[in-house]
C-alpha cells in the first residue's frame, strides 16, 4: 500500500522538477514587427530576455537606418507566488534599400554566459500607398515636416549678394522637441557669412498652398566668386518630433508619441552671370553694388615736415570686403606712408553695407603747391546692368614754409613760376684738379702696379688654393648641412613662380599651390588626379613624416583654396611663402 502511494508521487515530483528547470532556463530572442515592408515604412525590432544581463551588443543593422533606439523597458510581475521578469531593448528602423535584408545576431552576457539571438530576414519592397490604413507616427511626421532652403536670387551677377534662409515647416498636429545638424553645407565658390539668430519664434505661413507654421533655423549671405552653374549643398537635420495620438491620459490630456526624422533642404543650383565685357572701364577693380566715392584731406595748408591725412573712401551697398580701393597718384616731393585700412561694414540679408577707407599719412618736404589729381573709381551696378565711374575732385596742398627745391617747383601749380638756382657757399668745393698729369696715350707696363701684381700672383694663389681645398673637404663632410642646402634649393625651385607673383594674390596662390603639387608629384610619384588632402595626409603618414609637418602642408593647401575667394594681405602672402619654403625643406629631409 505504501509502495503504491510513492509510485503515484513520482510523476508529481518529475513535473515540479521540469517546471523548476523551465523557470531557470534563459531566453534571449529577437522579435520584429513585420517580416515584409515597403521602403517607405518603418520596422520595430525588440530584443527580449527573461533575465537581466550585461554587455548587450546590437547588430550593425546593415541596410537600415536607426531612427530611434535603443529604448529599454523592464517588466516585473508575481503570479501565484511565481516571479515573472522581462527586459527589452527596442529599435525603430527605416530601410535604405530594397531586397531581402538580414538583421544579424545580437548578443548579451547573462550569469557569466554569452547568449545570441537568431538572425531574421526582412523583405523590403517598393514604396507602398496605404490611404485607407491607419497612419503610423512616422507617416504623420513624414507628411507634416519639411526643411526648405529659400534663395533670394537664383540668377545673380558675379559678386552680387544673394541670401539663403533655411526654414523648417511643420503642421499643428506635431511638435518639435529638438534638432541637430547632420551635415552643414559648404559654400564652395562663394564668399559666405552667417547672419546669427538670437530668437527662434514659430510663425504662420504656407507651404505648397497649405497652412503651416515655420521656424527660421539658419540665414546666410553669399557672394558668388565664379560665373556659371554653382551648387549650394543641402542642409540636413535630425529632428525629434512629438506626434499627437488618439489616446488620452488620466486627466484627459492628449498623449504624444515621439520619433526621430531626418530632413534635408536639397541641393540648389545658382546660375551666375558674368560681368559684361562691353563698357568695362580699364580701372575696374571688381566692385559690384551701388557706391559713393570720395577723397578728402585733413588740411590743405601746412608747413614742410608737418603731416596731413588723406582719406580714400568708398561707401554704399555691395561687395565692400571683396575689392581693392584705388590708390592716389601723388607728387614725388610728398612723402607718403603705407595706408591704414578702416572698415565699418555690417552684413544683413540684403548684403554688405557701410564704408571702407584707406588713410594715408602725407609729409611734404619742400615749400610749394602740390596737386592731388582726380582719382577715378569704377563699379558695376546689378540693378542697372551697367558700369559707373565716379571721380574725386582735385585737391591742392599748399606748403607755406620750408626749403625750396627745383624739382618741387616744376611739379607745383603754376608752371610759369621758375625757381632760381642759388649757389650755397662751398657746395662744389669737392671738385679738385689732379696734379702730376701725364700725356694722353703714354703707358708703361714694367715698373707699373700691374707688373708687380702679375709677378706676385702665383705666390698668392698657393695659400688660396690650400684654403679652398680645406673648405671643400669641410663642406663635403658636412652631411647634415648639405641636406639642408639641397632642401632649401629644392624649395626655391618649386616656389620660384610664386615668389615672382608676390603682390598679385590670385597668381601667387595659384603658383604656390602648383609648386606644392609639383613637389609632391616628384617626391611621392603620384598623378595630379589623385590629389586630395586625405590622400596626401595618408601618404605622408606612411612615409613616417612628422604630424606637425603634415598639418602645416595641409594648412597651406587650404590657404591656397581660401585665398581665391577671400581677401589676403601682402603680409599673409609673405608668411605663406616662408611657411611653404620651410615645410618643403622639412619634408625633403624626412622623405
Amino acid at each position: 500500500m505504501m509502495l503504491k502511494k510513492y509510485i503515484i508521487l513520482i510523476p508529481v515530483l518529475l513535473f515540479a522538477l521540469f517546471a523548476k528547470a523551465q523557470d531557470d532556463a534563459v531566453t534571449f530572442e529577437m522579435l520584429v514587427s513585420k517580416s515584409k515592408l515597403g521602403i517607405n515604412e518603418r520596422l520595430r525590432v525588440d530584443f527580449t530576455m527573461n533575465k537581466d544581463g550585461d554587455n548587450f551588443t546590437p547588430p550593425n543593422f546593415e541596410g537600415f537606418r536607426v531612427l530611434m533606439g535603443p529604448s529599454q523597458s523592464i517588466s516585473n510581475s508575481w503570479i501565484n507566488g511565481v516571479r515573472s521578469y522581462s527586459k527589452t531593448y527596442s529599435y525603430t528602423l527605416a530601410p535604405t534599400k530594397r531586397g531581402k535584408l538580414k538583421i544579424r545576431q545580437a548578443s548579451i552576457i547573462i550569469d557569466g554566459k554569452k547568449y545570441k539571438s537568431l538572425e531574421k530576414e526582412i523583405e523590403v519592397t517598393a514604396a507602398v500607398d496605404r490611404p485607407n490604413g491607419p497612419k503610423t507616427v512616422d507617416d504623420v511626421a513624414d507628411e507634416s515636416l519639411h526643411l526648405v532652403a529659400e534663395v533670394s536670387n537664383t540668377n545673380p551677377y558675379l559678386n552680387e549678394a544673394i541670401s539663403v534662409v533655411y526654414k523648417l515647416y511643420f503642421t499643428s498636429s506635431i511638435g518639435i522637441s529638438n534638432y541637430r545638424p547632420l551635415d552643414n553645407p559648404k559654400y564652395n565658390n562663394f564668399w559666405s557669412q552667417d547672419i546669427p539668430l538670437t530668437i527662434r519664434n514659430a510663425n504662420n505661413g504656407t507651404y505648397q498652398g497649405k497652412p503651416y507654421r515655420y521656424v527660421v533655423l539658419k540665414r546666410v549671405v553669399l557672394y558668388p566668386q565664379k560665373s556659371g552653374k554653382l551648387e549650394i549643398e543641402p542642409l540636413s537635420l535630425e529632428v525629434t518630433v512629438d506626434v499627437a495620438t488618439n489616446k488620452r491620459d488620466f486627466f484627459g490630456g492628449r498623449i504624444y508619441s515621439q520619433t526621430n526624422k531626418t530632413v534635408s533642404a536639397g541641393k540648389r543650383t545658382i546660375k551666375v552671370k558674368p560681368l559684361p565685357i562691353e563698357g568695362k572701364p580699364a580701372d575696374f577693380g571688381g566692385a559690384v553694388g551701388d557706391f559713393n566715392f570720395s577723397v578728402t584731406t585733413s588740411k590743405t595748408s601746412l608747413n614742410a615736415s608737418e603731416s596731413l591725412q588723406a582719406k580714400v573712401e568708398v561707401s554704399g551697398k555691395g561687395n565692400l570686403k571683396l575689392f581693392e580701393l584705388p590708390k592716389p597718384s601723388l607728387p614725388s616731393a610728398l612723402e607718403v606712408y603705407e595706408p591704414e585700412f578702416d572698415e565699418k561694414v555690417r552684413t544683413t540679408l540684403s548684403g554688405m553695407q557701410g564704408k571702407v577707407s584707406n588713410n594715408y599719412t602725407i609729409v611734404p618736404s619742400f615749400k610749394g603747391k602740390y596737386p592731388i589729381p582726380s582719382i577715378p573709381f569704377s563699379y558695376f551696378n546689378p540693378k542697372t546692368g551697367k558700369y559707373h565711374t565716379l571721380s574725386s575732385k582735385e585737391i591742392v596742398i599748399n606748403v607755406l614754409q620750408g626749403p625750396t627745391d627745383a624739382t618741387s617747383a616744376n611739379t607745383s601749380v603754376g608752371a610759369n613760376n621758375k625757381q632760381t638756382v642759388v649757389a650755397m657757399g662751398d657746395k662744389f668745393n669737392f671738385i679738385k684738379l689732379k696734379p702730376n698729369l701725364i700725356p694722353i696715350g703714354s703707358h708703361y707696363f714694367i715698373g707699373s702696379t700691374s707688373f708687380y701684381l702679375w709677378l706676385l700672383l702665383p705666390l698668392l694663389l698657393i695659400p688660396i688654393a690650400i684654403l679652398f681645398g680645406k673648405k671643400r673637404d669641410a663642406i663635403a663632410s658636412d652631411v647634415a648641412g648639405n641636406k639642408i642646402k639641397r632642401a632649401n634649393k629644392l624649395a626655391r625651385k618649386y616656389l620660384s613662380a610664386a615668389k615672382k607673383a608676390s603682390g598679385n594674390k590670385e597668381a601667387f596662390y595659384i603658383a604656390l599651390e602648383k609648386g606644392l603639387h609639383n613637389y609632391l608629384k616628384a617626391k611621392l610619384k603620384i598623378e595630379t588626379s589623385e590629389f586630395s588632402k586625405d590622400k596626401i595626409s595618408s601618404l605622408l603618414t606612411e612615409k613616417a613624416v612628422e604630424s606637425d609637418t603634415i598639418e602645416g602642408f595641409i594648412a597651406l593647401l587650404k590657404n591656397c583654396e581660401m585665398a581665391r575667394y577671400s581677401p589676403f594681405s601682402d603680409v599673409q602672402m609673405q608668411q605663406d611663402y616662408e611657411k611653404a619654403s620651410s615645410v618643403i625643406s622639412y619634408l625633403d629631409k624626412q622623405l
